[in-house]
């Protein structure tokens, strides 16, 4: 096998990036941290005149951002502290994500989680967007081959919808499920 590395490199992460619809200047927050590599591709995208902000859990988890951010050149800030008290300011993101990939957020207690989303709502503007990213089912072959059966997240299961809504999330609607992964977005009333 021949290997160029002159060849131009596909962009990583295509997909998160596209479901997640950021552009250039836009400020997201993240809440949690399965793929450092994910977060730092959204992060690519806003680019200096944006903001990514990582809320994590623990020192693990910020690693993981840390490390993606260095191998991926960008700028994320990273704060640790619980997803129940969001150290933000209201309406000061334009997204938020709360990433459940690792299945963190499914995990939590049914109050935890509404606490979660609360937050979330918080911090997003009026009009702005919060979106969860969760692991969906393995199909065809993958499915076969895995050793036991795969907890469907909260995304992947329908239940991030109605968790969304509860938090006073309007629009809200499952965007896609590709490649793993599954993009669960509301938005937030503008009154």
């Amino acid at each position: 096998m021949f290997f160029n590395r002159f060849a131009k490199r596909e962009p990583p992460f295509p997909l998160v990036v596209g479901m997640t619809g950021v552009k250039l200047g836009d400020r997201v927050l993240q809440i949690g941290c399965a793929h450092g590599g994910r977060l730092a591709a959204i992060a690519a995208k806003v680019g200096l005149s944006g903001r990514a902000l990582a809320i994590v859990p623990d020192s693990a988890a910020a690693a993981r951002v840390q490390k993606g951010s260095a191998d991926a050149g960008v700028l994320v800030e990273v704060e640790i502290a619980p997803i129940t008290q969001l150290p933000v300011d209201n309406g000061s993101f334009d997204l938020t994500i709360v990433d459940d990939v690792a299945g963190a957020y499914s995990a939590m207690s049914p109050e935890d989680r509404g606490a979660a989303l609360r937050e979330a709502a918080r911090s997003v503007r009026p009009g702005g967007r919060a979106m969860i990213i969760g692991a969906a089912p393995r199909q065809g072959l993958a499915a076969r081959l895995a050793r036991g059966p795969d907890a469907p997240s909260r995304a992947a299961s329908g239940e991030a919808r109605e968790d969304l809504e509860t938090a006073g999330f309007r629009g809200v609607r499952t965007l896609a499920e590709r490649e793993g992964l599954v993009f669960v977005e509301g938005i937030k009333p503008r009154t």
